[in-house]
């Protein structure tokens, strides 16, 4: 089941119900983690020498100092989390069932990764009914989030856990998800499968491996070679390793084909070579996306693990062996160069509104007549951190109009410019939390109008990112919606979405083919029944003063990264 336990966790009610009856998670994340911890080396999966990293007493509450309700709130977010692996688990299990029963299965090679890089740490530190607000800094107390409960999994939520059970499952490692430096935002389970082939069922196998060796190994197991030309196109090499060596018994103990693997992410980075790992301090909680200075991470300080003898990087020993650290910084530095990982970037989720290539980049004007659905939010225009203005030229039919004009996210965060019976309205969705709506009091009469919503961007936009600065986004605005040049309804907005709408819906004219950005209001697709012969978007990104730069700069220079 592809997206299984990534956020947005929504697994079917009946899981959820199952789950739940079992009570696996009563006793909280503390008692989990030493639960599953035993359970790995019972299993065999982790060596028996291996040490179980710290909890982190400065970040996360220990189970038994919550309340009754962050108890039952977060409970109800881990019981959805599991239903969902288990949902997923029972999915992947009828494929395999169905292989089986075409009689398939004994020469089918199944690999089976189960994660989210390490378990996903983005729902803050209570969870959130709405990770697209979480993301974004909107972080819910546990009793506003109480109202959600008996929705939580269902599409009338997005949601995802709290950071303490991201912790316990990402046993035995420290961190988690967007953490690259180390193994709790990196390391997952994997099993192997192909009868015919591996006899040793049930085997462990240690070696260091990354995940761009499936390629390689799927290769070679199918006996065929990498393509040099596709299309005539010459093919850059692979840079993964088989791993069929492990399949043979014979092997089991076998050097790592795998010596060296570099690793970055939001700036966090790191280098395993030859049983060793240079890892860099973690500066950022990967919870905190406020987009603000995170330091240069070409200076962020180094930590290096003995994985030969430390399998969960327990013990920093770069006081121990400072040669070994210079060796591998510059190791670091030559593959993030091959890699084109350089520069490194410690922005996070800012970098949504960061220009990119799109077949909107560059443009301010945007025209479109009748019905065009599906435009990816990528190649959409962004109507984030500045002014804009709609302008839709219609035709009402005898017995009125309505349906949807222009829309672009939708539940969970985005806007709908539509008719509702004859009524114009725009609606801005602000992540599920509030709805600012803008709208006239009279249907529209048949014949030829022009509906018009016009916003004015109070603050500096997505250029003061270029200073290290978020402060100009999510600032306030004001809307005018006006029929036929008359103005019919203006209204201050206090803030705005910051870094994105809700990103696994399109940006759609003529028709919504997402979820509605008001559920009140209409169900999708909600076609317009009159004919949009032309609608226009125009944009006006705020452009910095010279006075603007000064103060960033001062900024900058007052609060600089290495502090």
């Amino acid at each position: 089941m592809p997206g299984g336990t990534h956020a947005p966790h929504h697994p079917t009610p009946e899981w959820i119900e199952k789950i739940s009856k079992m009570h696996l998670f009563d006793e909280g994340w503390n008692k989990l983690r030493e639960t599953i911890f035993a359970n790995q080396k019972k299993l065999g999966v982790i060596p028996q020498d291996a040490k179980l990293t710290p909890w982190p007493d400065d970040l996360i509450k220990h189970w038994d100092q919550l309340s009754a309700d962050e108890k039952k709130l977060f409970l109800r977010q881990v019981d959805v989390f599991a239903a969902y692996v288990a949902y997923t688990d029972h999915e992947i299990g009828r494929v395999i069932q169905a292989i089986e029963d075409l009689g398939k299965l004994d020469n089918t090679l199944i690999i089976y990764i189960n994660g989210d890089n390490g378990t996903s740490a983005e729902g803050g530190l209570n969870g959130t009914p709405n990770e697209v607000a979480a993301v974004q800094g909107t972080l819910l107390p546990v009793e506003a989030q109480m109202k959600w409960y008996d929705a939580w999994g269902s599409d009338q939520t997005y949601p995802h856990m709290s950071v303490g059970w991201t912790w316990a499952f990402d046993t035995p490692f420290t961190w988690t998800k967007m953490v690259a430096s180390h193994f709790g935002g990196t390391r997952q389970g994997m099993a192997i499968s192909w009868p015919k082939v591996i006899k040793d069922k049930g085997g462990i196998r240690h070696q260091f491996h990354h995940v761009i060796d499936i390629v390689p190994t799927i290769l070679e197991a199918a006996g065929i070679r990498q393509p040099e030309l596709v299309d005539g196109i010459p093919q850059k090499p692979i840079e993964g390793v088989s791993m069929v060596y492990t399949f043979d018994e014979k092997n089991a103990d076998a050097p790592s084909t795998r010596k060296t693997q570099y690793f970055e992410m939001l700036g966090d980075h790191a280098i395993y070579h030859d049983g060793w790992i240079l890892s860099t301090k973690v500066m950022r909680v990967p919870w905190d996306n406020s987009g603000k200075g995170h330091h240069d991470p070409a200076s962020w300080p180094w930590e290096l693990y003995d994985l030969s003898k430390d399998w969960t990087q327990y013990e920093d020993v770069a006081a121990k062996y400072p040669e070994m650290v210079k060796e591998m910084e510059a190791l670091f530095w030559q593959e993030a160069e091959r890699n084109q990982v350089l520069p490194l970037d410690a922005t996070t989720f800012t970098r949504l509104v960061q220009p990119r290539p799109s077949l909107a980049a560059g443009r301010t004007q945007f025209t479109y007549s009748g019905e065009m659905t599906g435009t990816p939010n990528g190649d959409a225009p962004s109507i984030i951190a500045t002014s804009y203005n709609f302008k839709a030229e219609i035709e009402v039919p005898k017995g009125g109009a309505e349906g949807m004009v222009v829309t672009q996210g939708g539940r969970f965060g985005g806007y709908g410019f539509y008719l509702l019976k004859g009524k114009p309205v725009f609606l801005w969705n602000l992540v599920d939390l509030k709805r600012v709506r803008w709208e006239g009091q009279d249907a529209l009469t048949p014949g030829k109008h022009v509906l018009e919503f016009d916003f004015k961007y109070d603050g500096l936009g997505a250029a003061t990112l270029a200073f290290g600065s978020p402060s100009g986004l999510g600032r306030s605005g004001t809307g005018v919606l006006k029929v036929d040049g008359k103005v019919v309804a203006t209204q201050k907005m206090e803030k705005t979405i910051p870094m994105t709408l809700q990103w696994d819906e399109n940006f759609d004219v003529g028709a919504d083919t997402g979820t509605p950005v008001d559920d009140k209001d209409y169900q999708i697709p909600f076609r317009f029944t009159g004919k949009l012969e032309k609608l226009t978007l125009t944009i006006d990104r705020p452009k910095l003063s010279p006075e603007d730069i000064k103060k960033l700069k001062m900024a900058m220079h007052n609060n600089p990264a290495r502090e």
